[in-house]
């Protein structure tokens, strides 16, 4: 039996109305019909665990999520299968990192059962949301835990709100991208935020986004904060390297960078793709390097509302003022090898090939 308390709405979304906008995707624009909902409290635990009409939150200002940053959110997708049935992508592995999330930011974690049946439960009732796969659409879910308690004054707070909302969507984004190296921000640093989702890292990278639009890129690739010197991540998601020699290389966790589900999905499936997976530190002047002389083959950068995104080239700060340094990466082209990863993983992920590892659960 369900611990989610089921209330549908009694103002669905006109059938026409949801039609149109589930055959046209905007991404994070429209929203299905109903949420899901539960609340902590110090001494209670989780309770009230309910899905209802998705509705506006009524906050008190002084709620600490406003004041202290106490925030945590998940990014998942549920995909049409090819038999017309609905699957969820790997909700345990969100389940997992939204716990040690909120353990990093001080919150109450929820348990994972509980993230997973919510999801779930969610994406059940809102299934006529789940657009087909033509043009890779998807629902994309969002999870995600606040600090709800009326509180000013620096502590962990004593009440916490998770909800989840999903919304349909289309291709984050549709064509490659060239990373800005920047000389001035960086995302995180050890014992920060960097492995946590939480949204004040989010808020952090767009400065840096518009620094690198300044500079004629679509994104910034992240150096770490210490030397800055190694590769963390390409904007929001995880960055890949295929080399001349065979391997599918990709920084290392250090505690700095997003676990990714994505990241950790096409690690496994680098042998199927005749690569040797290796998690390692890699320097920008590597990259660099690797680029000129052949030794990168291939960049591209996954993420769950990217998939993956095809890396064409790079741009960073000339040495002593001069003009920006421009590096191509092969032709200038997606790689055969990017987008025979990406096929596969979206045929998994649509039930078009059989899944192998076990990460589809069907709703």
């Amino acid at each position: 039996m369900s611990t989610f308390a089921l209330t549908r709405t009694d103002h669905p979304t006109p059938r026409d109305e949801r039609d149109a906008i589930v055959a046209k995707p905007v991404f994070g624009a429209n929203f299905t019909d109903h949420m899901a909902l539960a609340i902590w409290t110090d001494g209670a635990g989780w309770h009230d665990r309910a899905i209802v009409a998705r509705r506006p939150f009524e906050l008190h200002p002084g709620a600490a999520t406003f004041h202290y940053g106490q925030e945590i959110f998940e990014g998942l997708k549920a995909f049409r299968q090819s038999d017309g049935g609905v699957a969820l992508f790997r909700p345990e592995k969100n389940a997992a990192r939204f716990a040690s999330s909120a353990r990093r930011l001080a919150m109450a974690p929820l348990p994972e059962a509980d993230f997973v049946a919510a999801v779930t439960e969610l994406v059940d009732l809102d299934r006529d949301w789940v657009p087909s796969p033509a043009g890779e659409q998807s629902l994309y879910i969002r999870p995600f835990e606040i600090a709800s308690e009326t509180l000013i004054g620096v502590r962990a707070a004593k009440e916490y709100t998770f909800c989840v909302i999903a919304s349909p969507v289309g291709p984050y984004y549709p064509e490659p991208v060239t990373l800005w190296a920047t000389p001035n921000y960086t995302r995180a640093a050890e014992g920060g935020t960097g492995a946590a989702k939480c949204g004040g890292n989010y808020a952090a990278s767009l400065a840096a986004a518009d620094e690198a639009a300044e500079h004629g890129c679509q994104q910034v690739i992240w150096l770490d904060g210490a030397e800055h010197r190694w590769v963390e991540e390409c904007g929001t998601m995880n960055i890949m390297f295929v080399t001349a020699s065979g391997e599918l290389v990709t920084p290392a966790l250090t505690g700095t960078i997003l676990d990714g589900v994505t990241r950790d999905s096409i690690l496994t499936l680098a042998p199927e793709h005749g690569l040797r997976a290796v998690q390692r530190r890699i320097a920008i002047d590597e990259v660099f390097g690797g680029i000129a002389d052949g030794a990168i083959t291939e960049v591209f950068a996954c993420g769950t509302a990217a998939v993956v995104t095809p890396i064409v080239g790079f741009a960073a700060p000339g040495p002593n003022g001069a003009g920006d340094r421009r590096f191509t990466v092969g032709d200038g082209t997606p790689g055969t090898i990017s987008q025979a990863i990406r096929a596969h993983l979206l045929d998994i992920q649509y039930g078009r090939v059989p899944d192998t590892h076990g990460w589809l659960r069907r709703v």
